[in-house]
């Protein structure tokens, strides 16, 4: 299923190639940077999963969507696509007073933002043709899917130290570096890079981490026994642009990711019968 919102650096274009990349055994399911939980929505539920995010008014808004969707669509009902009621909220948030708000409110006026700002962040407005009221039923089915995931506002550091074990399995998509600044309502430094990875290699489950291609990430992830792969996608933004632009992107692993992959081709060669006749 698709994520109800859209968000900075989201995954929807690359979350068939994560989910091929899970490994095989695990027991508990933590996404450290929620975002739009793309890939948390787009893979099978599973008894053990967590969503976690930094920013509090994204937690609170997926808080109230697990709770009471309808009473979130009924706030979002009566909000209209105006650059002048758009910048009334962004002052709102800016001061600081979201806080005083009921947690529906409070939630309707942070997703009014996302859907009708400029690359979704929140503080620059976009005449985004589609509506508002196309996002409900999307809204209800991932109430429905949220049902049974624990939902924190939490550091990533104090996060992957709650939740690790042997059996469990975290799936980590921070500010790519020299993005930081992108996010609004958080704090994520150059230094929070470093801290990531530290964290990282001493816990004792399994991670992927996905991250852009740049120098400094690559020489910060050299580290024995981590796994370091390459991927390439369109680049949706300078597509605009410029045809057949591309964004090189790494995925970095305490495993081999391609124990999936080979799992997958294992089983469809002995679902092929005698005489080559696959079965479903």
């Amino acid at each position: 299923m698709n994520s109800f919102m859209s968000w900075i650096g989201g995954k929807k274009s690359l979350r068939d190639d994560i989910l091929i990349r899970f490994p095989l055994d695990y027991g508990r399911y933590i996404e450290v940077f929620g975002g739009a939980g793309w890939v948390l929505f787009h893979k099978t539920p599973e008894k053990f999963e967590v969503f976690n995010d930094a920013n509090g008014n994204l937690v609170n808004l997926y808080r109230c969507v697990r709770k009471n969707p309808g009473k979130l669509i009924h706030y979002l009902k009566y909000m209209i696509n105006a650059r002048d009621d758009f910048r009334r909220i962004v002052k709102q948030r800016k001061s600081g007073i979201f806080g005083k708000f009921h947690d529906y409110d409070r939630a309707a006026k942070f997703y009014y933002l996302i859907h009708f700002s400029y690359g979704h962040k929140t503080d620059q407005y976009c005449c985004r043709p589609e509506p508002m009221w196309s996002k409900f039923p999307l809204i209800e089915r991932a109430a429905a899917r949220l049902q049974s995931v624990a939902v924190e506002n939490r550091d990533f550091e104090e996060l992957i130290k709650l939740y690790d074990r042997p059996e469990s399995f975290f799936y980590c998509d921070p500010p790519y570096y020299s993005t930081e600044s992108f996010y609004n309502d958080v704090d994520f430094s150059r230094k929070d890079h470093e801290r990531l990875r530290d964290t990282l290699l001493e816990c004792e489950g399994k991670f992927l981490v996905s991250y852009n291609d740049c120098p400094e990430i690559r020489k910060l992830w050299d580290v024995p026994g981590i796994y370091i792969e390459e991927i390439t996608r369109a680049n949706n933004l300078a597509l605009r642009y410029e045809n057949g632009a591309e964004y090189h992107e790494l995925f970095i692993s305490n495993y081999d990711t391609s124990e999936r992959r080979n799992s997958d081709r294992q089983l469809s060669f002995l679902d092929d019968d005698e005489e080559g006749n696959y079965y479903e």
